[in-house]
């Protein structure tokens, strides 16, 4: 259950990489996350969706620290996790957790079960080995994994038990934020929703706090409160999921909510095509950076870009059409 108390405060951040050509002569730099402003409460699920190469994943490890920022910051409750020394930040894991996209490469294959979700105890020395295994039991249990899966390797695993034991080993230190990389995307539809369930559970259980990156849109619709929607390294819109889903207003996000299917061969859906391509991250446009593929586009998105403001309701939308 969210709350109006912030829990994690995104301010200014940006991560960009140098890019360099075949011979290693540096050509520019890749603005992978430009500017970010975001709140997240306490108790919530955020979602953040986009196309492949938006910044998704960079802009989550940003956040965790596992990816560090160019520039801005981010504060977890109100401290300031760019100000931690090494040793500080090492700590603050323990309350920070992310489940990675492929549950396989995200597992050391010479560990088993055991050995992988008892690792986090293990290595901030807590509790005894016998409590360690107990606490390693209980939350098998509770992803619906059984002694019977103690001592077995990754490979011997189906993508959806694989990913049981990611989601364990995330949340063995109770953490108070965790961010989750698409983390069904590797997986058949067939077992989607059921780890999709198992994690709305935990949720309400654990009474963690989570960022959810997908590029699905149903699935976020599934699990988020809020979504945020992200387009060349910047958000263009943020709403609470009902208002998003119902009345989207950047012709970005109208693109992608047009292109979800509908099951129903009676229900005429009119598609929104974007043309062109998606511009390069090393060069992106001036102005409103999706004025090149917007239909609605005017000289002012060309050269000025749009404000990040609320247009009601704490819907915000950065798009010159509701300047």
């Amino acid at each position: 259950m969210s709350t109006n108390e912030r829990l994690i405060a995104i301010e200014g951040l940006k991560k960009y990489f140098n890019a360099s050509n075949a011979f290693g002569k540096k050509k520019g730099r890749v603005y992978a996350v430009d500017n970010i402003n975001l709140d997240i409460y306490q108790g919530e699920t955020l979602g953040l969706v986009g196309e492949s190469g938006c910044g998704k994943s960079t802009l989550g490890r940003t956040v965790l620290g596992l990816t560090p920022a160019t520039e801005g910051k981010v504060c977890f409750g109100k401290q300031d996790l760019g100000a931690l020394k090494k040793e500080e930040m090492r700590q603050m894991r323990r309350h920070m957790q992310m489940i990675f996209q492929d549950p396989y490469s995200s597992l050391n294959p010479r560990m088993t079960v055991m050995e992988i979700i008892r690792s986090p105890l293990d290595a901030f020395g807590i509790g005894t080995k016998e409590e360690r295994e107990e606490q390693v039991l209980q939350i098998m249990e509770k992803v619906g994994l059984g002694k019977q899966h103690l001592f077995r390797y990754p490979h011997e695993f189906s993508g959806g038990q694989r990913q049981r034991v990611v989601i364990a080993k995330a949340l063995i230190l109770n953490p108070e934020f965790v961010v989750a990389d698409e983390p069904v995307s590797a997986l058949d539809v067939s077992v989607r929703s059921q780890i999709l369930n198992l994690m709305k559970d935990l949720q309400k259980e654990f009474n963690f706090t989570c960022l959810f990156i997908s590029h699905d849109l149903s699935v976020v619709k599934h699990i988020s409160d809020r979504v945020a929607v992200m387009y060349l390294g910047q958000i263009v819109e943020l709403t609470g999921k009902k208002e998003l889903y119902e009345n989207p207003c950047h012709p970005y996000t109208q693109a992608l909510l047009s292109a979800i299917p509908i099951p129903d061969a009676r229900v005429k859906v009119q598609r929104q095509i974007l043309k062109g391509d998606i511009p390069s991250p090393y060069n992106p446009p001036s102005g409103c950076r999706f004025h090149t593929r917007c239909p609605r586009a005017t000289e002012k998105c060309k050269t000025q870009p749009p404000a990040f403001q609320d247009i009601g309701g704490g819907h915000m939308v950065a798009c010159h059409l509701f300047s």
